[in-house]
């Protein structure tokens, strides 16, 4: 057979598509190249998680987690709500961050209110992470920690103001701003995809007793570099206009003050020192002593005057022990208690169940404060029982006594045009308030699929240009009732409401291996009859049990648990059907 030759025409157009194969298979592999490197070079996105803090008020607490690294901004609690019989405290579930402490480079503090801080020792109990606050906020959370044997083993780090330190790789600037406590921050977190502003509680006061302005034009320096997302209070999302600057209440001190031969007894926030500056100021003009009572509240002013944050002179105050040896018209008492709190200082003034302090007519009780929503009715038993001993009282209703600590929407309005975020997120409120923030951001400009009503647990994940609500993590209320945390739940509530509503059946009887009563029953009551005055319906109950004793023994019953659940069941209805109610019943059975 003969072998076939290439022309050199051929060779030629064989080696041309050879030449282009080749230059293809180059070009390709280059594309692939560089998708490759886009997909290794891709920023991963930023989580938002808030734990507490929405659809609520207090129990504050956000992670911000990007790829292997954590940064978690305020750990706060909440007040029980009235559902809640017996419970101290309620603070945030962080199983979140158990099950990803490795990922956590440290916990950023706003400012050093209960509902930003108070969880803290719980938190530390759990976790061993570094703590960044400023200097007053630092020396609160030192008090709490001494409370429960904590501050030595604590990271503690003391910030400034206009500070920026690293966490991972993210970087935290803490910015000056100002509310209703002094080295309140706002925090500016830049992340490889962008920075987020997070509010933290702040008003815009131009004129704040200690002259430390919110730094507005560091503020708009960001935004015009670009602000990805701001997290921003929505406590007075609701009000029109400005917030009243904290000099406005020292006006109406000193003019309640001048002239007044009373005693006089201030009831104020324990955190709001610049209110109880103001106080201290009125009292010096007017050469007037001051004794402070409640532990809060003496812990606040101590930590204060240490650090500075209280301008006194060194003779101005005296001890609670000694006010009977001053005239009424020389003594002014700052107490806490303007919550209407049952157990506060001010509460048991007003009942006369105070050690110390005993309010008579010649007291003039100034409330300095307002109450927080479902406080109402015990600040209003409050007054009553003040003006029942015959004490003037002067409360927000009647005077400029209080101005809020939170933004207004104006103030908000101007937040929001400064720092000109892409992505908003209202926080720091219940939902009528996040609604009523995010139509404030629409106003001036946010685009309204921009706007993002989070909920505790809920995910955000942001990009340098997406952000998608992706799933949830664990949250929920842990409830703190005297040193057990978290060992008491909603089971354990609903046993308490019954208890509290309809009250306790108690039956015991003794009984021997075969089945047979050899002692009782015995019925014990509490919280549903007075037994002496119901002795009838308690001899009703006792056949009741006999009986049914007899139906299970003629049924060759022995196992207790079937007798129990019997007898419960039987005397529910009976007891229902005598007395329309439905106590909680419990057998006991004794074995000889």
């Amino acid at each position: 057979m003969e072998e076939k030759i290439d022309t050199k025409e051929q060779v030629k157009k064989n080696y041309k598509n050879n030449y282009k194969k080749t230059v293809n298979k180059s070009k390709d592999k280059k594309e692939q190249g560089k998708k490759d490197l886009q997909v290794k070079f891709k920023k991963s996105n930023l989580k938002i998680i808030p734990l507490g803090g929405l659809l609520e008020i207090g129990k504050n607490m956000t992670v911000f987690e990007y790829e292997n690294d954590i940064i978690i901004v305020d750990c706060g609690l909440a007040f029980p709500e009235d559902d809640m019989l017996g419970i101290d405290l309620v603070i945030p579930d962080i199983s979140y961050l158990e099950k990803n402490k490795d990922k956590i480079r440290g916990m950023v503090i706003t400012h050093g209110h209960e509902d930003h801080i108070g969880a803290i020792p719980y938190f530390l109990k759990q976790l061993d992470v570094p703590i960044y606050a400023t200097r007053l906020t630092v020396g609160l959370i030192e008090n709490k920690l001494e409370e429960h044997k904590l501050l030595r083993k604590t990271r503690l780090k003391t910030v400034n103001q206009g500070q920026t330190i690293t966490l991972g790789c993210m970087k935290v600037e803490f910015i000056r701003s100002c509310h209703s406590i002094p080295d309140s921050v706002m925090l500016a977190i830049h992340t490889p995809v962008g920075t987020v502003i997070h509010s933290g509680d702040f008003k815009i006061d131009y004129t704040p007793i200690d002259d430390e302005r919110i730094d507005l034009g560091r503020l708009a320096e960001l935004g015009n570099k670009g602000v990805l997302a701001l997290l921003a209070d929505s406590t007075n999302s609701e009000r029109k206009g400005y917030t009243m600057s904290e000099r406005t209440v020292g006006d109406v001190f000193e003019k309640l003050f001048v002239n007044c031969t009373k005693r006089i007894v201030v009831a104020t926030f324990a955190s709001n020192v610049h209110r109880v500056q103001q106080i201290v100021n009125s009292a010096v003009a007017n050469n007037r002593k001051i004794a402070v009572c409640g532990r809060s509240m003496i812990n606040m002013i101590e930590t204060a005057k240490e650090l500075g944050y209280i301008q006194v002179p060194d003779d101005i105050f005296i001890d609670i022990d000694m006010i009977k040896s001053y005239p009424d018209e020389r003594l002014v008492i700052i107490t806490t208690g303007s919550q209407g709190e049952p157990m506060s200082a001010l509460t048991r003034m007003a009942t006369g169940d105070h050690k110390k302090v005993e309010i008579t007519p010649n007291d003039l009780v100034i409330i300095s404060a307002t109450p927080i929503p479902g406080n109402e009715k015990f600040v209003s038993k409050v007054i009553d029982d003040l003006m029942k001993i015959g004490a003037e009282v002067v409360y927000s209703s009647l005077a400029d006594v209080h101005v809020s600590g939170h933004a207004c929407q104006e103030e908000q309005k101007l937040l929001i045009s400064l720092v000109k975020p892409k992505y908003f997120i209202p926080v720091h409120g219940e939902y009528r308030q996040l609604i009523a923030h995010s139509e404030t951001a629409k106003s001036v400009g946010v685009d309204a699929q921009n706007i993002f009503m989070l909920t505790n647990g809920r995910i955000l994940e942001i990009g340098e240009n997406t952000a998608k609500l992706t799933g949830t993590v664990p949250f929920g209320k842990i409830m703190v009732d005297g040193l057990g945390v978290g060992d008491v739940g909603n089971i354990v509530l609903r046993d308490r409401q019954h208890l509290s509503q309809d009250g306790l059946i108690i039956i015991v009887l003794t009984m021997d291996s075969t089945g047979e009563v050899i002692a009782g029953p015995d019925v014990i009551s509490r919280g549903f009859v007075y037994v002496r005055e119901s002795e009838n319906l308690m001899d009703d109950v006792k056949k009741v049990v006999r009986e049914e004793i007899r139906k299970c023994g003629e049924k060759h019953v022995k196992d207790w648990a079937t007798i129990k659940s019997a007898l419960k069941d039987t005397l529910r209805d009976y007891v229902y059907q005598k007395t329309k109610r439905n106590p909680m019943i419990l057998p006991i059975i004794m074995e000889i």
